[in-house]
């Protein structure tokens, strides 16, 4: 394992030792050059964004071998690493990468070990080509993140996925319920099942409809990247709501935007990947609601819902409290939130995270 220096404050720098550009993605091809594009910007943004973070904390490519690809390695950051808690994981959603946690880091890793990944395909992490088939590419992805379980050395964690997090989250505790002591979904995407008089119920905006249509040939990002060197400008202009949730902690809104260009600019394998898994951009080939009724009754789950969010409108959210009588879920709707409920009202979301992960705790002494 490399040598690694934590991070503390507002001024200070990330230091990975032998040598961190080397030993992550160096992928090149046309699309960095059109989209003005590269890793190691990529890298100065993260590490930008992060520095408002005050908690020390460490990062590294822990590699996982041939998961995907030939050597495929997983961007990791981990804040708290000793305390003897239970850890919690971080999983993130389509285009999004470490440094949107920001506004969690701090509180979530107080009490307890945290570590927050790249999933593979996006971010830092390797991007390999992945599987044509919807089932073959959730069984990839939930092995890469077994495979980085094991090579981080976690007995047991509680893990937490955000929207496509969150359906990878729920198929990995199908998988691996024996390495879970409690799940958390956030806003999940992929859990419920089309309706069939969606289109004919709920009000598109018309100048969505065309976006919608193309999505369901295109990788959902395809405008970042066609967009070239305006790409940033194109997310500042259209997600603007995504850039403003962390003004009151970046003092350059610009950092978010532009990490999420670079996020978004590279090479889009896992971005595929999840155009591979869904049957429309609201909703999964495979609903995870006809499945995760099949997780063992002694792993307890947790939703999180954002009141505002459009995930609500995808279907019913007490379907698996009603379906998994006699085990632990806990639904909790978040007012004044959307779907990016772990930026819309940071503290209330950390709060019930860690209400769920000191209840593990107390278990555990048990």
């Amino acid at each position: 394992m490399a040598t690694v220096t934590a991070t503390t404050g507002r001024q200070s720098s990330q230091h990975i030792g032998e040598g961190e550009s080397s030993t992550g993605p160096k992928e090149e091809s046309w699309c960095n050059w059109w989209t003005r594009s590269s890793f190691d910007m990529l890298r100065t943004l993260e590490k930008r964004i992060l520095s408002y973070n005050k908690t020390p904390y460490w990062g590294r490519f822990v590699n996982i071998g041939r998961c995907v690809g030939e050597e495929d390695k997983i961007w990791t950051i981990g804040l708290n690493t000793d305390s003897p808690n239970t850890p919690l994981v971080l999983l993130h959603g389509l285009g999004a990468g470490v440094a949107l946690w920001v506004l969690n880091l701090e509180e979530l890793a107080r009490e307890r070990p945290v570590y927050a990944i790249d999933v593979l395909g996006f971010g830092r992490s390797s991007r390999p080509s992945f599987d044509n088939d919807a089932m073959v590419v959730e069984k990839q992805l939930v092995k890469s993140i077994e495979d980085w379980r094991r090579e981080v050395d976690l007995n047991e964690m509680v893990l937490l996925g955000h929207s496509m997090g969150g359906f990878l989250a729920a198929s990995y505790a199908l998988s691996y319920p024996e390495r879970l002591r409690h799940l958390i979904v956030a806003d999940p995407w992929g859990f419920p099942e089309k309706p069939e008089d969606f289109e004919s119920t709920v009000k598109i905006r018309t100048w969505v409809k065309p976006i919608i249509a193309v999505s369901k040939m295109l990788n959902p990002l395809w405008p970042i990247r066609v967009a070239g060197p305006y790409g940033a400008s194109l997310v500042n202009r259209f997600r603007g709501d995504i850039v403003e949730k962390f003004t009151g902690t970046i003092a350059d809104g610009t950092d978010i935007s532009n990490y999420i260009h670079q996020c978004n600019a590279q090479r889009p394998t896992g971005e595929a990947a999840f155009h591979t898994m869904m049957k429309d951009f609201g909703w999964a080939k495979n609903p995870m609601i006809h499945r995760i009724v099949n997780v063992k009754p002694t792993v307890p789950i947790t939703m999180l819902y954002g009141a505002q969010s459009w995930v609500m409108r995808t279907g019913p959210i007490n379907t698996l409290k009603e379906l998994r009588v006699g085990s632990y879920v806990n639904v909790q709707v978040i007012e004044n939130s959307g779907h990016h409920i772990y930026a819309d009202d940071a503290p209330s979301f950390n709060r019930l995270v860690n209400e769920a992960c000191r209840a593990t705790d107390d278990e555990t002494r048990k």
